[in-house]
């Protein structure tokens, strides 16, 4: 795994950041009815970060969120309603399977998730699995280890929910990056 992050940096590097460019995905959500979204962060989609072949793909994307500050949750799916996290920025990895995932609240926008890719959900951005195919296998994981709160869309959720999305703190590391690129870039 380190072999292919290293690997990973280095094509950037080479290229002059001209992959990043290509990996990463940014989905900018509006406001949808009861689901804040956020204004400023863009949902980011990183197709392939991981090779297929690994043997382990869940402890080894565990290992890259640790490793740039974002510590690892849980291991699960991804809930089947409308949901938002509030006061924390969330990073899911997909290490088996594949979905269609609706970002956003109704009338969101759906993507397709696959064993490989990652998705940085900026607080406030509501998801849904709509639908999934495999052994959907999932790693969640969250800044500097912050602890989430669970919205699901409802009127008397806001203005506090609001008042939250705006005072969670910007990661210091992207969850697949580090440093440079990703949410340093579309933040």
């Amino acid at each position: 795994m380190r072999i292919l992050v290293s690997l990973f940096a280095l094509l950037l590097l080479c290229n002059g950041g001209e992959l990043l460019a290509q990996s990463v995905k940014p989905v900018l959500l509006k406001e949808n009815g009861d689901f804040p979204n956020n204004p400023k962060c863009a949902l980011l989609l990183y197709k392939n970060v991981m090779d297929n072949n690994e043997a382990d793909m869940a402890s080894a994307l565990e290992s890259l969120f640790n490793q740039h500050g974002w510590e690892p949750a849980w291991r699960n799916g991804i809930f089947s309603y409308h949901h938002y996290h509030s006061n924390t920025h969330e990073v899911l990895g997909i290490y088996s399977g594949s979905a269609e995932v609706m970002f956003g609240g109704p009338d969101g926008e759906t993507l397709t998730v696959e064993a490989g890719d990652v998705v940085l959900i900026p607080a406030g951005v509501s998801h849904k699995n709509i639908s999934s195919s495999g052994a959907l296998g999932v790693v969640g994981a969250y800044p500097q280890g912050r602890s989430w709160d669970m919205n699901r869309g409802k009127a008397a959720e806001r203005p506090e929910a609001d008042k939250n999305i705006a005072a969670v703190p910007m990661p210091v590391q992207d969850p697949v990056l580090g440093k440079d690129g990703g949410l340093h870039k579309h933040w």
